[in-house]
């Protein structure tokens, strides 16, 4: 069990500029050659307590463009992680000069369940504030019963997640 600091912070302004800053980077690397890039997770909506960590998707059109892509985001600090427990992912990680993580990048080939998944789920929670605040409560209690056990952070807060993914389905079906 990987034991890794959990720490959700209130919302930081700064997070938008932070993504366009990483998106201009991962459309430069990939030439802009069809590659739609969002700003997903957390730290997308507004007002919404977070891991100080971007999450950015990439909708690429082909995981093969993104595996050729590789050795690019390495050298612009992304460490390449597989799958990492999603099928047909590819999972890259940015850290800072101190380890700590920056930046997620989950990667998935256009017409993948997965983007309509996590752009339906930031889209519900930007429009339900009342939502997204009980999401950050969860969260927030989450990460102080289980500040050193990032596994137990998300197994707490799994069900809300579960509940809200149902919810943003009805609320926006494909």
């Amino acid at each position: 069990m990987t034991k890794r600091r959990v720490e959700v912070v209130a919302y930081r302004t700064e997070w938008p500029a932070l993504f366009e800053q990483e998106k201009q980077l991962i459309g430069e690397i990939f030439n802009w050659n069809g590659a739609e890039i969002y700003h997903i997770g957390s730290t997308s909506v507004p007002g919404l307590s977070a891991k100080p960590i971007i999450d950015i998707m990439l909708a690429a059109n082909s995981l093969e463009l993104v595996e050729e892509a590789t050795p690019a985001l390495e050298a612009a600090g992304y460490a390449a992680m597989g799958e990492n427990g999603i099928q047909e992912r590819r999972y890259f990680q940015k850290v800072d000069e101190n380890g700590i993580r920056k930046v997620h990048l989950h990667a998935f080939e256009k017409g993948s369940d997965q983007i309509y998944r996590h752009l339906v789920f930031r889209d519900y929670l930007r429009f339900h504030s009342k939502e997204a605040g009980e999401y950050a409560r969860v969260k927030e209690e989450a990460a102080r019963k289980h500040k050193n056990d990032i596994e137990s952070y998300m197994e707490t807060k799994a069900p809300t997640i579960m509940e809200l993914e149902e919810k943003a389905k009805r609320w926006r079906p494909f």
